[in-house]
Formats: structure tokens, sequence, C-alpha cells
């Protein structure tokens, strides 16, 4: 196979990847996507490094045997534990992580407060450490561990009575208060109502995915590797309930 049509391949914990996985599609309809959602190990957000350095190789040694040419780690808790050590190993590979969009809400609001929400591993990373010092003079950087989140996403309920329940008492003590709340999971667009009715409706809500969707295209071009023939989508899961391929696919659609 010609290496310009091999596939963008796409994996997330689970189903919160697809978020980035719309913006790849309207920023690139010509490529061919292959979408792996790790389903059967969500979520990532509750364990360690190592586990999810593990689990980040196996998917990618999974993808590698279907022809990629580039890897979008659609995760922000795999990208913050194993994005580094997935560039060492597949140096063939373009390798594109996502990160919560800090640096956008500090340019957007300056001297504002601006929440943070986040798996606990990824709260706890780093890598968004070392993003929020870097922005912390521009602005008030409030971080918003959020477990649970990714469980009820993955269970179809990112809008029900259970997701308020959850976030209520994490978000309401910030209502009208924020400026901005990052959300600094894939998972979490899919909840982006719920959020939003929580936080208060002047409280813009942010996420990494569209700048994900650029920073892959312009990596392929500067490779040459843009794909002008006809776009395809594939999605695959490594739980073995088909609804969650349908559930993908329903997330894709709306």
């Amino acid at each position: 196979m010609n290496q310009k049509s091999d596939y963008i391949a796409v994996f997330d914990s689970g189903v919160g990847g697809i978020s980035v996985l719309r913006q790849l599609v309207n920023q690139m309809p010509n490529e061919r996507f292959l979408y792996y959602g790790d389903s059967a190990n969500a979520p990532y957000g509750t364990k360690t490094i190592a586990q999810v350095q593990e689990l980040s190789i196996a998917v990618a040694e999974k993808l590698i045997t279907q022809g990629i040419k580039a890897l979008v780690v659609a995760c922000n808790t795999a990208t913050a534990a194993a994005v580094d050590l997935l560039r060492e190993r597949y140096p063939q590979l373009i390798v594109v992580g996502i990160e919560p969009a800090v640096k956008l809400a500090a340019d957007q609001f300056p001297g504002g407060t601006v929440g943070v929400m986040a798996t606990p591993l990824t709260t706890d990373s780093e890598k968004l450490h070392a993003l929020e010092a870097r922005w912390q003079e521009k602005c008030n950087i409030i971080p918003l561990p959020t477990p649970g989140l990714v469980e009820l996403v993955e269970a179809g309920k990112a809008i029900s009575e259970e997701s308020e329940a959850l976030l209520r008492p994490m978000l309401a003590p910030y209502a009208g208060k924020l400026d901005a709340v990052v959300l600094g999971c894939t998972h979490y667009p899919f909840a982006a109502a719920t959020i939003q009715s929580l936080v208060g409706a002047d409280t813009v809500l942010l996420d990494g995915g569209e700048g994900t969707a650029r920073e892959t295209q312009r990596r392929l071009a500067l490779a040459d590797l843009c794909n002008d023939g006809e776009g395809e989508i594939l999605i695959q899961s490594s739980a073995e309930d088909p609804e969650m391929i349908k559930r993908c696919w329903e997330l894709l659609k709306n």
C-alpha cells in the first residue's frame, strides 16, 4: 500500500477519543482513519503510569500491524504517561499527543480564572504540572480532578442524572467564578452540556482536539504523507461488546 494512503491511527482508553477523531475528519476528510478504543481496559485515569504505558504499547503494536503512518494519542492520560515512550519506541511513525488547552485559556483570559478538569492521573502528571506552571503567572489555574466521569461516558451516560449527580459537588462551588474550563480528557466534551449547566453560561469550555488535528495535518504535510484519495473511517474496540462500536459511531455523528 502507498504510505500516503496508510491509516492515521487514533487511540483512546475508550470512546472519548471520538471527540478528537471528529476534529481530525473535519480537518482532513481525504485521510483514512483507524480508531481504536481500549474500552476493555478503561478508564486509564485511575491506573499507574507503568500500567498506562504497557497498555499504550500494546495498542500501538496492534495498530502498526494494520499499516499506519501516524499515531494520534487521543487520550490526555495516555499522552501524559506514554507519548514520549511511544515516540522513542516507534521513530518511524508520526506520533501526536493531546494536551489540555491551558495555553489557549491563558491567551484568551489573561488575569482570569481557569479550571482544568482532568482524570486523577492527568491531574497529578508532570506534564500537566509543567503546563500549569508555565501559564500560572498569566492566569489563575485551578486543577479539578474528576474521577468517575469517564466511566459514565463509556456507559452512554454522558448527559444523564448520574453525570449531573457526580459533577454537581465538584463544580457547583465554582459556578459563576470561572472564565473558562479546560476539558482535560477527551471523554469530557460529550458531557459538555452538563458541565456548562453547572459552571454557568458565561464560562467558556475549551478542549485540545482542534489543536491536535491541526498539528497532525502539519506533521503529515512536512513528511509529504497527506492523502488526496478517498477518505475512510474504521472503528475497533478491545471490548467484545458490539454496543461499544455502535456508541462510537453515534458519538462521531452527533
